[in-house]
Parts: C-alpha cells; sequence; structure tokens
C-alpha cells in the first residue's frame, strides 16, 4: 500500500530521490523540485510540507506545500507560493488522491482558511477554481531563423530595432544589475519587490539551471535584465526589469530574443512564457509574440472563508496602496518590501 510520507528539510539522500522522480514525471515542474523547501524556510520563513508517496520502495508522487500566515493577507496552506505551477505530480491516481487527502488533513490540522494547489490541468470540478491567470507556452524551433521568422510581424521589427541599436546580452555572474533594474521596475509598478537575497538564494541552490540575462546599450549601460529557469529542455523567463528608457530602444523584444536564441543553439525544445493575469499588458505582451494562453486551474479548498481570495494588485481595493508605493522613496520601499511580499506568494 502506498503511505505518505514527508520529506525532512536536511534529508539530502531522499532529497535525491524526489528529484529524479520530479525530473522523470511527466506532470511534474520546475516548482516541485526539493530545493524550494530551502528557499521557502530559509528566505521566507515559512513552515513547509513536502509530502511524498511511497509504495514498494519507489516514490509515486510529491507535493509540496508551504504554511502562508499572515495577518493582512489570511492564514493559507499552499503548492506553492511563488510559483506559477504546483500541485500534485503523481505517476497513479492512488498516489495522487493520497497527497491530496493528507493536505487537507495538515490544513484542518493547522486551521487554514483556504488550501490552494496550483494544477495546470484541473483535477476538480467541484473545488473553487482561480481563473484569473494563464500561462503561455510555446516550442523553440531547432533552427535560430525560423525561430525569428516565427514572431510576429510587429514584434518581429522590434527586436530587429534592438539589434539594429547596437544592444547586446550577457549571462551574469550574479544578480546586481538584475535587482537594481527589477526594483525599479515594480517600485514604478506600484508593488513590492523580493528581497535580493532571494535572488541569489535561487542562483545558489539551483545553479546552471537558473541564470541573469542582461541587455545592455553599446556604452555598457543595463537596460533590461531576465531571470530564467531550465528544466528539462525548457526554458522559463521567470523575473524580469527594465529601465524606463527599455521600451525607446526596443531591449524587452531583444531581451526575450536573445534567450530564445541562445536556448535553441543549447537544443532546448520549448519557451514559457510564464504567467499572466488576463486583460493585463504582459498578457497582451505574450500575445503579440505568437504565444496563445492556456488557462492554469488553481483549485481550492475553503475553510473559513467564503471566496477564493483576490491578493493581487487587479483588486479595486488594493488601489491606494499601489499609488502610496509608487510615491515611496525607493530604498524605503526595497527595505519595507520584503516584509510585506513574503505573504503574497
Amino acid at each position: 500500500m502506498p503511505t505518505v510520507q514527508r520529506l525532512s528539510p536536511h534529508d539530502a539522500s531522499n532529497a535525491a530521490r524526489w528529484d529524479a522522480f520530479v525530473l522523470a514525471c511527466p506532470s511534474a515542474t520546475f516548482f516541485h523540485r526539493s530545493g524550494w523547501q530551502k528557499i521557502m524556510r530559509e528566505v521566507f520563513r515559512h513552515d513547509t510540507h513536502f509530502l511524498y508517496v511511497e509504495a514498494n520502495g519507489r516514490i509515486e508522487g510529491v507535493l509540496p506545500l508551504a504554511h502562508v500566515k499572515s495577518m493582512l493577507f489570511g492564514n493559507s496552506l499552499v503548492s506553492l507560493p511563488f510559483a506559477v505551477y504546483g500541485g500534485v505530480a503523481a505517476t497513479s491516481d492512488a498516489a495522487a488522491r493520497e497527497l491530496e487527502e493528507e493536505a487537507q488533513r495538515i490544513a484542518q490540522r493547522l486551521g487554514v482558511d483556504h488550501l490552494e494547489l496550483r494544477h495546470v490541468a484541473a483535477r476538480h470540478a467541484d473545488w473553487p477554481l482561480q481563473d484569473l491567470y494563464v500561462t503561455f507556452r510555446k516550442e523553440i524551433l531547432p533552427d535560430e531563423e525560423a525561430n525569428m521568422l516565427a514572431i510576429p510581424r510587429k514584434q518581429r521589427a522590434m527586436v530587429r530595432k534592438g539589434i539594429k541599436n547596437g544592444l547586446r546580452s550577457d549571462i551574469d555572474a550574479d544578480v546586481d544589475r538584475f535587482f537594481a533594474l527589477y526594483a525599479d521596475n515594480v517600485h514604478r509598478h506600484g508593488t513590492p519587490a523580493l528581497p535580493k537575497r532571494y535572488f541569489q538564494a535561487l542562483r545558489d541552490e539551483f545553479g546552471q539551471d537558473c541564470d541573469v540575462l542582461t541587455v545592455s546599450a553599446p556604452e555598457g549601460r543595463p537596460l533590461s535584465s531576465v531571470l530564467s529557469f531550465y528544466f528539462r529542455d525548457e526554458v522559463l523567463p521567470y523575473y524580469a526589469g527594465d529601465d524606463e528608457s527599455a521600451r525607446d530602444l526596443a531591449a524587452n523584444d531583444f531581451k526575450y530574443w536573445e534567450l530564445m536564441r541562445r536556448s535553441c543553439a543549447r537544443g532546448l525544445k520549448l519557451f514559457d512564457y510564464g504567467r499572466s493575469k488576463q486583460g493585463t499588458g504582459s498578457y497582451s505582451f505574450k500575445k503579440n509574440w505568437g504565444f496563445e494562453p492556456q488557462p492554469l486551474h488553481y483549485e481550492y479548498r475553503l475553510y473559513k472563508r467564503d471566496a477564493i481570495p483576490q491578493n493581487n494588485p487587479a483588486n479595486a481595493k488594493y488601489k491606494l496602496l499601489i499609488e502610496t508605493w509608487r510615491r515611496m522613496p525607493i530604498g524605503m520601499a526595497n527595505w519595507l518590501g520584503p516584509f510585506v511580499v513574503r505573504n503574497l506568494g
């Protein structure tokens, strides 16, 4: 019979078994990797419950969970905060059921307001569903010029504009240039920045499967930067930041082209543009690159609330907070931001 076990944060042997399963399991994602447990615990101070099902000495399913408790944003058990994908990854229905049932027992024992599982594919038609988000994924063609021609004409012209402007891209050895652009970018949008040490922790934990690409002007001034994850044959540009002048110089389009071009050269097969909220600028940008939206299925079990929480900038009740944050000096915003954003996920 399958039994549910819990991965200890300090159990390197079982962490290796966990990651071997994740790498082989078709429904697993980069966000199912065991390294996220260390990130959740050490950077954000969230308690974790990384569950796995074992039968006959083999892992048959995993479910990474973190407990996020906040006076401002509520009390929840989530798979997984700061991840676009999560939930159950299993090779059998029995293992998936065991994991979800254990997650519900833990949620009720902790007294959370809700349990949230960020599935790519629907699992429970009778669970409340957050339908705000979509993802964008598209094949990387084996030929560089074919990838260029696959970009719709208007955005392709922006890429060529960036090339004409003499922009260059480099893989950075640290997160310094990335963080400066990222923090300034989110501040202009009125949202708190994740701490710099979080991005460094991602680089340290995931090694060559996490890198930073930065685009510079001909004189060397950083314009645009992206931190990406690599999983199997996929590249996932995940966090990004741009200077205010990046748009006029086409640095943003050039940045993603350079990432796609480099990924093609590495033999990668899929470009994952990541999650966007419907009706936003990022949603339109990705559509304009020829990517089609695919719905995400964030499924909930509600215990102490009547509706799915809407802890995102689209919620009208955060309008005043966003405007206030925009006017805050960036030094203060970067200091205060991590205390706020750690509870959003």
